[in-house]
Formats: C-alpha cells, structure tokens, sequence
C-alpha cells in the first residue's frame, strides 16, 4: 500500500477555503479516485511546530492507494479534472510525497 501526501503551505499571504475544500474537492477525490484504488482519504489540519511556531503547511491530505499503479491509473483518469479543482480552493502551489506503508 502507498500512502500520497499532498501538503500545502502555511502563510499569511495564502488563500486556502477550508469549506469549499471539504465539501467540494475531497468529495470529488473520493468519487473520482475511489473505483481506482483509494481505499482512504484523511484531511488533517496543520495546527503548529513543537516549539509553538507556525506549521510549515496548513492543510494535508492523507491518500491510501493499494499501490502505485493504483494511484497512476487514477491520476490518468481523473487527475487533469482534479487538479483542475486546486484553484478553486487555493492559490499555493501543493507539495506532494508517495511513501510506502510498511506498518
């Protein structure tokens, strides 16, 4: 199983909408993605740093695929409309890892 994080920056100068980014784009990841693979979908809300500081991202999404070529298929059958989403929530530019589950 992998694991895609799709990280976006924290900053002042950003525009994230929280509402329209649950209630729109993740039910679309989820409708669009899910017949492909993703098996889960978190959202987690960067809160601070250990030392109190500001988080580095504000916003992740936490996306379970049973694998790669799961996630691929899914990115060639619903990736352009998906990202295509991004703007309508957001002006900053998503970071995004893919990480092997081992436990």
């Amino acid at each position: 199983m992998i694991l895609v994080t799709v990280m976006y920056p924290a900053g002042a100068e950003t525009k994230f909408d929280l509402d329209y980014y649950l209630s729109k784009h993740m039910p679309l990841v989820k409708e669009r993605w899910t017949p492909h693979g993703l098996s889960n979908a978190q959202v987690v809300k960067g809160v601070s740093k250990p030392d109190g500081s500001a988080p580095d991202f504000q916003m992740m999404a936490l996306l379970t695929f049973g694998s790669l070529d799961n996630f691929k298929a899914a990115g060639k059958a619903h990736g352009r409309e998906i990202f295509a989403d991004i703007p309508n929530f957001t002006d900053t530019q998503a970071t995004v890892q893919i990480s092997e589950i081992l436990a």
